[in-house]
């Protein structure tokens, strides 16, 4: 095995962040920022979206959203898909805060 192939240790704010994002529930929405006050970072939202790029294939990220209720730059369609399977309302690349 090459150190390629091992596993990448998380730091303890990114084992954080895949905790908190993986226990919301199908419908739950948080900003990144909400995000990062709530593992103990506050301002660290933009740490919220790197650890989620790279680490979050196993957790629910699509119920993460900018503050603005913006999705993810580059992904909006299959941000989109995924909340709209748990009937967030979604209208142009946001999601409808005032409707949850």
């Amino acid at each position: 095995m090459s150190d390629d192939d091992e596993p990448l240790e998380l730091s303890e704010f990114e084992s954080a962040v895949l905790d908190l994002v993986g226990s919301l529930e199908p419908g739950d929405i948080m900003s990144y920022g909400e995000v990062a006050a709530e593992v103990g970072r506050p301002g660290a939202a933009r740490a919220v979206g790197s650890t989620l790029r790279r680490h979050g294939s196993g957790v629910p990220w699509w119920r993460i959203v900018a503050a603005n209720g913006r999705l993810v730059p580059g992904g909006e369609q299959r941000h989109t898909d995924h909340l709209r399977a748990e009937g967030v309302p979604v209208r142009n690349g946001r999601v409808v805060m005032r409707e949850l």
